[in-house]
């Protein structure tokens, strides 16, 4: 347990010290002050923040984080399981992404109103052209190395039970947002996520079903930016029916995708 509390203050920590040396270089290479940048970093006044200096921060972060759990091995990254040929794995795992977005939207509308502390850093980054590298190909990839392939795995060790440790490890997920809006959906989508690394021992069918899922955001985003604000509900015009006839349709591609999942996913080698 100690191991896979130390790796997430290791991710915390380069996530932050990264993003504040990006903030700063920009800013000084901008023309601001020391005072201006230390001013911006004890504030916390993420305007001040552009979508490019976002972007850059979030990039250099991701890489720099996945750089260090792959040089010391905190998770182990090998070809094997893409020996294997898991195509059907990485389509029904685009499907069951797909299938959680009506559902997971629904939910969100049920429960109690919860504070969204990043909407405005994600509109900011999702309006930029290179918003989709960073959230939609870098993201997946360095949580799925980071929360299955080197926290989880260091929990399925500790646990006697799996499931446990899924559990635990899709609220670590949950709670590393620090965005209360994106935890009820986060620690869904860890569950579900450390669900695949379990049965396969492989962050490939994480990373697909992220990168979808990221990828879908995005493009709702891109094709109608009030959907963010709206909600299911405001998406359908108020119309329950509607509403309830589209996480219908959505259940009945989710349900058997983790259907065919679990049928198809196996660890490398058996």
């Amino acid at each position: 347990m100690k191991k896979a509390l130390l790796y997430l203050f290791g991710f915390v920590l380069i996530q932050f010290f990264v993003s504040w040396a990006v903030y700063a270089v920009w800013m000084l290479c901008s023309g601001d002050s020391g005072a201006d940048v230390w001013r911006t970093f004890c504030s916390g006044n993420s305007a001040a923040l552009t979508g490019p200096m976002l972007i850059a921060a979030s990039a250099a972060s991701s890489v720099v984080a996945g750089a260090v759990f792959i040089w010391r091995r905190y998770a182990v990254v090998s070809p094997t399981y893409l020996r294997t040929r898991p195509w059907g794995v990485f389509f029904w795992c685009a499907m069951a992404s797909i299938g959680t977005l009506a559902p997971s939207a629904g939910l969100q509308e049920l429960l109690p109103e919860l504070p969204d502390m990043m909407s405005d850093t994600f509109k900011t980054i999702l309006s930029n052209e290179y918003g989709y590298f960073t959230l939609c190909l870098l993201a997946p990839l360095v949580e799925e190395l980071v929360f299955r392939g080197a926290i989880l795995r260091v929990l399925l060790g500790v646990f006697n039970r799996h499931w446990a440790a899924i559990a635990v490890s899709a609220a670590i997920f949950a709670l590393v947002h620090l965005n209360p809006a994106q935890m009820p959906h986060a620690f869904l989508m860890g569950l579900l996520l450390g669900w695949m690394y379990y049965r396969t021992g492989s962050i490939l069918p994480g990373v697909a079903l992220h990168w979808v899922n990221n990828t879908a955001a995005y493009a709702i985003y891109m094709l109608m930016p009030y959907a963010a604000d709206s909600g299911l509900t405001g998406l359908f015009g108020g119309d329950t029916v509607r509403v309830l006839l589209a996480i219908g349709f959505s259940l009945l591609i989710f349900i058997p995708s983790v259907y065919q999942l679990n049928l198809r996913m196996k660890p490398a080698g058996k």
